[in-house]
């Protein structure tokens, strides 16, 4: 590969994610909670409409979903993203990628755990108080399992993820028979400037292909399982988007946007009773399902960051494929605990804060396509995906506007990094080199080698006879030392 260091062997990788479990990882990465709120929301703007930019965003993500695929199977590194970008870029935009996921994306964690608790008090009719408290629930097994590495949480997202899709099945075959074809006209009530509307909050709910970066390495064969696994992925997320999508305007039509939570909505039209049982585990599901994926990735990220020197490099063990980072892990419990206190500080207002994330994310996915378009072998089809991703990166960051300013703070923070690690390698490098200390005497000053007095030579005491030894021989001038 041109221009590119020798790509690692998949053999040298000792990680334990097989196709299953790896497929489960990527699916709860993307199918989050996008659908407790996103299903109602864009077909409130689109109307019948959202259909289309469903399926849009679903063919839109696979470019930008397979090119994160070929650089995790051939680069299989912790550093994720950052670590493609310092192929390709250097090291001071490596380190600006790598603050924008842990720093900014870190806060996604518990907006999600957040998230998670409105539905749930909001189904069981529990007070709003007890928001902070069921968050701070959701928020800590995913710490628990991956301190016990990916072998466990892995296993434990498998479960999650198998229940996930089945509830996602029960709300769909249960919603079906409710269809009315009434509600499908008209087809466009805001035109096609509502379904681009409906596209652009949809963009976000596919967004989360990156997470399986940082873990690249913990799969058993990265060349082989990564692209199978995401290609599954694709097709599962987009699925299950796009059936719910047309079974919440079939069912609800023009009312689909009403209410707090449309998925309530839906499953209490058809189902009052086992509905909001069925949105409770729903909410409980994805939530635990995406923030098991997203520690597991920070964990892996923080320790890579501190064994590249962007942070400190006390956070660097557990780096290795197969090992468990727990010192990274601890700090990204530290870093959402505070992010968590913050938002509890503002009564859980939460729009601030998934702006954050979401800015970084597009931040993050422009230089990762740049760097794919780099470093893979041109012409290939990792290649053309990652030129057509970069059309699509390019479309993100102008939805994300004025909040670029998140990412621009967190670059600046790298930037002061490096000029002061340039300008403590130039003290260093200025600095007089130290004298040597004069080595000691053989003999002090001042010591008579034979005390006054004594005789040279012991009485009883033989002289030694003088060993006459031979001379060298002369050397041949082929093996004489160059001058």
């Amino acid at each position: 590969m041109a221009g590119s260091p020798t790509e690692q062997p998949a053999t040298a990788h000792q990680g334990s994610l097989g196709l299953v479990r790896g497929t489960a990882l990527y699916i709860a990465a993307v199918l989050g909670t996008g659908i407790l709120v996103l299903p109602g929301l864009t077909a409130s703007v689109a109307g019948p409409g959202s259909i289309l930019a469903v399926a849009a965003v679903f063919l839109l993500s696979i470019p930008l979903a397979g090119t994160f695929a070929a650089l995790a199977a051939r680069y299989p590194d912790p550093g994720g993203v950052a670590s493609y970008v310092r192929r390709a870029l250097g090291n001071t935009p490596a380190r600006i990628t790598g603050y924008w996921f842990y720093f900014g994306v870190c806060v996604g964690a518990p907006v999600v755990g957040v998230l998670g608790a409105e539905y749930i008090v909001a189904v069981l009719g529990v007070d709003r108080s007890a928001v902070g408290i069921v968050g701070l629930a959701i928020l800590v097994p995913p710490f628990i399992a991956n301190l016990f590495g990916l072998r466990v949480s892995g296993t434990v997202q498998l479960g999650l993820t198998v229940l996930l899709l089945a509830v996602v099945i029960g709300v769909v075959a249960v919603s079906f028979p409710a269809a009315d074809p009434a509600n499908f006209e008209p087809f466009l009530p805001h035109g096609l400037a509502g379904v681009g509307t409906a596209i652009s909050l949809f963009l976000w709910a596919f967004a989360g292909w990156e997470a399986g970066t940082h873990i690249a390495g913990e799969f058993t064969n990265p060349r082989r399982v990564i692209p199978w696994a995401t290609g599954i992925a694709v097709v599962v997320v987009g699925v299950a988007y796009l059936l719910l999508q047309i079974v919440t305007v079939a069912v609800l039509g023009a009312d689909a946007g009403e209410g707090p939570v449309p998925l309530i909505t839906l499953v209490s039209a058809v189902a009052p009773g086992i509905g909001p049982i069925a949105v409770a585990i729903v909410a409980g599901v994805v939530v635990l399902g995406v923030i098991n994926v997203y520690i597991g990735a920070f964990g892996k990220l923080g320790a890579s960051l501190g064994r590249d020197g962007d942070l400190p490099r006390w956070l660097a063990k557990g780096v290795e494929d197969g090992a468990v980072p727990r010192r990274a892990l601890a700090v990204t419990a530290v870093l959402t605990a505070i992010y968590y206190v913050v938002m509890a500080a503002v009564g859980f207002n939460l729009t601030a804060f998934i702006l954050v994330h979401t800015s970084c994310t597009a931040a993050i996915y422009a230089f990762g396509m740049v760097a794919a378009v780099r470093i893979l072998d041109r012409w290939s089809i990792g290649w053309w995906m990652a030129v057509v991703a970069s059309v699509l990166t390019a479309g993100m960051l102008v939805l994300a506007g004025p909040n670029l300013l998140i990412p621009a703070a967190l670059a600046g923070a790298a930037l002061v990094v490096a000029l002061g690690k340039r300008a403590r390698a130039r003290r260093q490098a200025a600095s007089p080199v130290a004298p040597v200390a004069p080595a000691a005497p053989l003999v002090e000053t001042g010591t008579p080698l034979v005390q006054a007095g004594a005789p040279l030579v012991q009485p009883g005491v033989p002289v030694s006879e003088p060993v006459e030894l031979p001379a060298p021989a002369p050397r041949p001038a082929t093996e004489l030392e160059p001058t």
